[in-house]
């Protein structure tokens, strides 16, 4: 396994001191700048949009959409109401595995996930933990569809989610008291606060999260605490925020399909447990010298995995203490050439990444040092018809260091680089009617856990992606429908194949494979104050050489699809009904494709009813309402089954001032 700083080649300019550099330019010349807007909609190019350079097809998930939702946690909103596959977590926690475009079991490592432009994704198998950012924080969560490699970096063929917290508020203070009590000793218990005083906010959100959940031995419970100070200066805005979560979950194991069908509540190894502690500090500042805007943000985050596995017969305790610093520094220069609008974005990430493993079976210290640099230009051709065309790239280089005297590996320094570019034209020739396409490049490197068990002498090859989609986008806010066809041809995908080293599996680069598809976005208000979405996903996973061409990649729905309607008649009730559809898939080990069964496809069913009294609303939110016995994850033909949970009913009160 390799990761990441090589010996004696940092940067010879540390993050820190460019954050402080750039900090003292934001401050001396805050006198002669412009004020940034008050309210931003959507992001773009990493800054806030111009209304004519909008990002084309991305879904935007606001508070209030959440709220009506009834979700208690950012995964479950990206989930149900943005239509977003996600596979049950295998520790207990909301944290499910979320799923853009069919890449199965590795689909958090071709997917990145942002705080407020900061990156939360691992550099190990681990799903990015959105547990731990407080509910109450979120002003909008923001998914796009699709290779987002020159802006984001590695990681992102599949699609790019963004979660922004709240960036201000009107004077005064405000704030909501939350309390939610369910089936299976669920309990939900919230405080935000805000305060507003000329041009400083202070914001606080503390929470309790924990369940008993569906299994023996799953139980849950979560604390979470941010706060946020930040300034309005002429020209911009600084600030902080400080956010600390620990997460202690059961681990009830895996079930064979036997087992699952006598009953899917039971535990295989009621031993079992772990906890995760995640600690993240973020300093950033934004400003505007004439027509060039300059952003930035300086991270810190460390975490804390501790996993007891008890129930087998070579128990084992294992611990893994890591730490990520990261700083991205960016400018956009928005102005006219010869008439047309012109969006010139450039800019910088560097990120650090150490992680140190205690355990029975490994001692290992692994780091890993990126740097990049990228530059996009969006230019608006035809104001009439919004014609808009961009062209980005990006260069990035990796350093892996891995060592482990346990196991006998000495050391391994590595050093891989790769480029990635995109082009996007856009025009709406009729008013209510935008056409798009997009050609690009995407990549990703193996993370620490990949290369720490891999089947080559050296490591992982970079994974590289040739991303095709063209799109339409008809109607207006009251009514639009938006369709994508996509293509991602993938070289040397990087994934676990089962049927290598013997039949004990291995880490490996994967023959030519493809993901294409069509994605089809809807919403409409109907009449009686209702307002239905959807959310459609078909997508044929296989591979396109070697082998095993022509067979499909495992853990793969074809069809995922997503309906919700709302209801809201001004009378201090609302509703809100969502269903999800997500098709056969095959099991987690069937490479070959011979497994006689597939997992079974599924229906599932959430409702909430609310109502306002004065500053109170009360409401009533069930889950899995049809106590489908289903699962989403199985990691063995017939076998490995991790159940999904069935039927709860909440009961909810908020208190607004």
């Amino acid at each position: 396994m390799n990761s990441a700083v090589v010996s004696g080649s940092a940067p010879a300019i540390r993050p820190l001191a460019l954050a402080c550099a750039f900090a003292f330019s934001l401050l001396a010349g805050a006198a002669a700048a412009q004020d940034l807007p008050d309210t931003v909609v959507i992001t773009g190019a990493r800054f806030p949009s111009d209304a004519a350079l909008q990002p084309i097809g991305a879904t935007v998930i606001t508070q209030d959409d959440i709220r009506r939702a009834g979700v208690n946690d950012v995964n479950a909103a990206i989930r149900k109401i943005g239509g977003v596959f996600g596979r049950q977590s295998l520790d207990s926690s909301p944290d499910f595995a979320l799923d853009l475009r069919g890449f199965g079991t590795n689909s958090a490592q071709n997917m990145v996930v942002l705080v407020d432009g900061v990156r939360l994704n691992e550099n190990e198998l681990a799903n990015p933990t959105l547990a731990t950012i407080p509910i109450d924080t979120v002003e909008r969560i923001e998914i796009t569809r699709g290779g987002g490699s020159v802006l984001y970096g590695e990681g992102a063929t599949g699609g790019v989610i963004q979660i922004f917290t709240r960036g201000g508020a009107r004077q005064g203070l405000h704030g909501s008291v939350f309390a939610e009590a369910g089936q299976f000793h669920q309990h939900d218990v919230r405080v935000a606060l805000t305060q507003t005083s000329g041009d400083i906010t202070a914001d606080v959100a503390v929470a309790r999260q924990g369940s008993e959940n569906y299994r023996v031995n799953s139980d849950y419970d979560l604390r979470n605490f941010s706060v946020g100070l930040q300034t309005r200066i002429t020209g911009g805005r600084v600030g902080i925020r400080v956010e600390s979560a620990q997460q202690e979950s059961r681990l009830p194991g895996a079930l064979s399909l036997e087992q699952f069908q006598q009953d899917p509540t039971q535990a295989s190894t009621e031993k079992d447990f772990g906890s995760l502690d995640t600690n993240r500090t973020t300093v950033f500042g934004e400003y505007r010298l004439g027509a060039v805007d300059l952003a930035a943000e300086l991270s810190h985050r460390e975490r804390s995995v501790r996993s007891n596995y008890l129930s087998s017969d070579y128990p084992s305790i294992n611990a893994y203490d890591g730490r990520q610093d990261q700083f991205s520094p960016r400018a956009r220069w928005l102005g006219n050439v010869g008439g047309m609008l012109n969006e010139v974005v450039a800019g910088i990430d560097l990120a650090r990444w150490k992680r140190k493993t205690t355990s029975d079976y490994s001692l290992a210290d692994a780091s890993q040092t990126s740097r990049a640099v990228y530059l996009r230009d969006e230019l608006r051709f035809d104001a009439a018809h919004d014609g808009r065309l961009a062209l980005g790239a990006r260069h990035e280089t990796f350093d892996k260091d891995y060592s482990d005297v346990l196991a006998g590996a000495t050391g391994e320094d590595r050093s891989q680089s790769q480029n990635a570019w995109e082009a996007l034209a856009s025009y709406k020739p009729l008013p209510a009617l935008e056409v798009y396409g997009k050609a690009g490049q995407s990549y990703r490197v193996a993370n620490i856990d990949e290369n720490s068990y891999r089947s080559s002498i050296d490591v992982l090859k970079v994974q590289t992606s040739h991303d095709l989609e063209i799109g339409a986008t008809v109607g207006d806010a009251a009514r639009k429908l938006t369709a994508r066809l996509f293509r991602h041809k993938l070289d040397n995908e990087i994934f676990y194949d089962p049927t290598l080293n013997g039949g004990w599996g291995a880490n490996t680069n994967l023959d030519p494979t493809r993901r294409q598809g069509v994605e089809i976005d809807a919403e409409t208000a109907l009449m009686g104050d209702f307002r239905a979405s959807a959310h459609l996903q078909h997508v044929n996973a296989e591979f396109t050489g070697g082998p095993n061409a022509g067979r499909e990649l495992v853990l793969v729905p074809k069809n995922v699809a997503t309906v919700r309607l709302a209801w809201q008649p001004g009378t201090g009730q609302s509703a809100d009904v969502g269903v999800q559809w997500a098709d056969r898939q095959r099991y987690g080990s069937d490479f070959s494709n011979t497994c006689e069964a597939r997992m079974p496809s599924y229906v599932t069913f959430d409702a909430r009813y609310a109502v306002k009294l004065g500053p109170w609303e009360i409401a009533a939110t069930g889950l899995n309402l049809a106590d489908k016995q289903y699962y989403s994850y199985a990691y063995g033909c017939k076998s490995g089954i991790y159940p999904s949970d069935g039927r709860q009913l909440k009961l909810s009160a908020r208190y607004d001032f």
